[in-house]
C-alpha cells in the first residue's frame, strides 16, 4: 500500500514539519518510492521522487538514523537514472538520431558524475560527435575520458576512433 503510506507521511510532514518524527515520515516516503524503482528501460518517475526525498533526508536530517541509508540509496537511484539515460541515448543512436543521443549522454556526464556510466557516456559523446562531423567536441570528450579514466576500455575505443578519423584527443 505504497500510495497510502506516501499520502499519510506527506500529510504528517505538512502538519508537523519540525517534529522529531518528521525524519521518519520522509524516510517512509523515500522508501515507498525507492521500492517502486524498476528496470532502467521503464518509467523512472518513482526513482526521481525517491531521489528528491532521499536528498531531503540527507539535507534536513543528516544525523538521523535514516541519513546513512539515504546516502547509499541516493547512489543507487542516481545509478538507475544514469542507466535509463544511457539506454535512451543508445536507442536514439541506433536510430541515427545523434543529437537526441548526445543530449542524453550529456545528462549522464553532467548530472550523474559519480556513476560508472560516465565512462561509456563520454565515449558515446565522442562517437556521436564524430558521426556528425563535430570533431572538436569529439576530441574534448575523448580527452576528458582519457584524463579521468586513462586505463579504461572506453578510452581505448575513443582513442582508436579518433585515430581512424585522423585526429587525437585534445
Amino acid at each position: 500500500k505504497y500510495p497510502e503510506a506516501i499520502a499519510s507521511a506527506q500529510r504528517y510532514t505538512t502538519l508537523h514539519p519540525g517534529t522529531k518524527d518528521a525524519a521518519l515520515a520522509h524516510h517512509i516516503i523515500a522508501s515507498a518510492n525507492f521500492d517502486e524503482i524498476r528496470d532502467p528501460s521503464r518509467d523512472q518517475t518513482a526513482t526521481r521522487k525517491a531521489l528528491a526525498e532521499l536528498k531531503t533526508i540527507v539535507q534536513r536530517y543528516p544525523d538521523s538514523p535514516y541519513g546513512r541509508q539515504a546516502v547509499n540509496r541516493i547512489r543507487l537511484a542516481e545509478d538507475a537514472l544514469a542507466a535509463s539515460e544511457m539506454s535512451i541515448g543508445r536507442y536514439y543512436q541506433q536510430r541515427n538520431n545523434q543529437v537526441g543521443a548526445i543530449n542524453r549522454y550529456k545528462v549522464v556526464v553532467t548530472e550523474y558524475q559519480t556513476t560508472p556510466h560516465v565512462e561509456e557516456a563520454l565515449y558515446r559523446l565522442a562517437e556521436t560527435n564524430m558521426v556528425l562531423g563535430i570533431v572538436p567536441e569529439a576530441q574534448t570528450a575523448a580527452a576528458i575520458l582519457g584524463h579521468n579514466y586513462p586505463n579504461s576500455e572506453w578510452y581505448g575505443r575513443a582513442f582508436a576512433l579518433l585515430k581512424s578519423g585522423g585526429v587525437s584527443p585534445q
